[in-house]
């Protein structure tokens, strides 16, 4: 029986379909996989899913190695040389679509709780240092009738800027490599990313991870936004220059910023925790149960579909 590593715990309803059509072994740690563990999974198993962090850059396949597919779990698969593993004969696949309303949620939330100061709002109540409303308390912005700006205008950017659209009636600007029309809501296509992080009251990321979007968001870009605006990350980590984003913030050049994703991530820096305008949390972009069982059950099919000799739903 074809025998599979999945490499964290994953829902049990993933776990279950897994089992019905291959000879699984779960690997119960919830930390990435090391680089001897890494070996061993290509080396001894048919195929592996693995998630988010399981690094397999390009020397992990300088051997030939037994398993004959990455069945990714999750969208994103910056952690996965994908050329070099084709080049040595895996396929890689991918769970796009599951993840995108989820997302979408994720980076409203981080919008509404970093203009609105909630963050702020609620360690001050836990600290017990609230000493009772008042007019002038935290005040934050309203994000009604504000400009978005979206970078990336992909499938979770179009969902983002949907529901900025036609719940808070925000105008959007956003910013494509490629010209993109027949939007379901009015946004308008900047020439430049420079243009969109000009205009706009708060940017939402919403890019892939890759060689081109590294550092997207430096220093220069960072500095033609106005002191009174946001900036939210729900892409990867790396796109951002986290460095000149904690300039930026300290020296008070923009207003916040809402973080769900970090350039090394588990490693947040001292200096972001350190600042009260910076909502941050802990990657739960596609933290819903109903979730991560379609991405589960996503990654599944790839691979069955991938050992009956099919076409896989979803090769990256």
């Amino acid at each position: 029986m074809t025998k599979l590593l999945i490499t964290r715990p994953l829902p049990q309803l993933v776990q279950d379909a897994a089992k019905g059509a291959f000879d699984v072994t779960v690997r119960t740690e919830t930390t990435p996989l090391t680089v001897a563990e890494r070996t061993t999974a290509l080396r001894d198993f048919d195929a592996v899913l693995p998630t988010l962090g399981d690094q397999f850059p390009a020397k992990a396949f300088v051997e030939k190695p037994r398993a004959r597919i990455l069945a990714n779990f999750g969208v994103g698969f910056n952690h996965i040389d994908a050329d070099a593993a084709r080049a040595a004969g895996l396929e890689v696949t991918n769970t796009p679509g599951a993840v995108t309303d989820a997302t979408a949620d994720i980076a409203m939330t981080l919008m509404l709780m970093t203009c609105r100061r909630a963050g702020e709002g609620e360690r001050m109540v836990r600290a017990e240092n609230w000493p009772g409303w008042h007019p002038t308390q935290l005040l934050g912005m309203h994000v009604s009738g504000k400009t978005l700006g979206v970078v990336g205008m992909g499938r979770i950017g179009k969902a983002i800027a949907k529901r900025a659209a036609a719940g808070f009636g925000m105008k959007v600007v956003f910013y494509n490599r490629s010209e993109v029309n027949d939007l379901p809501f009015e946004a308008t296509q900047l020439e430049s990313l420079h243009a969109v992080m000009q205009a706009a009251d708060v940017v939402v990321l919403a890019v892939p991870a890759t060689p081109q979007t590294h550092h997207m968001i430096d220093a220069a870009a960072l500095a033609v936004m106005t002191p009174d605006s946001y900036l939210i990350n729900i892409a990867r980590g790396d796109v951002m220059d986290e460095a000149a984003l904690i300039t930026a913030l300290q020296e008070k050049r923009i207003a916040g910023a809402g973080l769900d994703v970090y350039e090394f991530e588990p490693k947040v820096p001292a200096a972001l925790i350190a600042l009260e305008n910076v909502t941050l949390l802990p990657h739960l972009g596609t933290s819903a149960q109903e979730v991560r069982e379609q991405m589960g059950l996503m990654a599944v099919e790839n691979l069955i579909a991938f050992f009956d000799g099919k076409p896989v739903p979803n090769p990256v």
